[in-house]
């Protein structure tokens, strides 16, 4: 193995990790406002629609925006259901149920 990758990913670790770190050393002793607590709480959702949006509108080369995919179709009404019963569970099958079912008529 050449020295360079291992200096690489050596690298890439401390630049990952050091930013996880100084604020779990710093405030891990420290009671945080609860409005800020509350805040931290939807940092995952916001990453995961940032992440999963534009999957969801956008399509081609160039990328477009496109209302009508079917993976759009199939998020709405699993969203709803995801919100309604709050079930991981049963989000997922019915979010792959959905698609199974688009995938056959759309």
């Amino acid at each position: 193995m050449n020295s360079e990758y291992v200096l690489l990913v050596a690298g890439m670790g401390i630049v990952t990790y050091i930013p996880r770190w100084i604020p779990l050393i710093f405030l891990s002793q420290k009671a945080l406002p609860r409005w800020f607590a509350q805040w931290l709480d939807f940092i995952p959702a916001a990453i995961l629609s940032a992440l999963i949006f534009p999957m969801l509108v956008t399509a081609g080369e160039p990328r477009g925006l496109d209302f009508l995919r079917p993976e759009l179709i199939v998020a709405v009404p699993t969203l709803l259901f995801a919100v309604k019963t709050r079930s991981l569970a049963g989000t997922v099958i019915v979010g792959m149920l959905l698609y199974w079912i688009a995938a056959q008529f759309l």
